[in-house]
């Protein structure tokens, strides 16, 4: 036996259009310490741009063919990644960038800035 349906009952819904804004997006290539050092100084614009740094979420893809190439080439990881990771702390973001490793060749990284107006 189906339940009892309610009559006289219903609801009215609104349509609310929430959509995010599309992502900014920026690749990198070059030496390691300098696309750090160019992400930072993106991020800082783009942080200016929207307003608000409550309202940004970060991610970076860092392909890892092209960061073998860089270490192979010289390039060190550290320090300068973890001086990049207290830099960027600095602007108070609600999250540290999420990073994603890539299989795939491309330029060394990519930063992908979400927001919401």
């Amino acid at each position: 036996m189906s339940a009892p349906r309610r009559r006289g009952s219903f609801q009215v819904v609104r349509f609310v259009d929430d959509t995010l804004p599309a992502p900014l997006v920026w690749t990198f290539d070059g030496p390691f310490e300098r696309c750090l050092d160019d992400i930072e100084d993106t991020l800082r614009r783009a942080i200016v741009m929207v307003g608000d740094v409550s309202r940004v979420a970060l991610l970076i893809d860092l392909s890892l063919p092209a960061l073998k190439r860089r270490v192979e080439a010289g390039d060190a990881l550290q320090p300068a990644w973890g001086r990049f990771l207290e830099r960027t702390a600095r602007y108070g973001l609600p999250a540290s960038p999420r990073v994603r490793h890539l299989r795939v060749a491309g330029p060394l990284a990519t930063l992908v800035i979400a927001y919401r107006n």
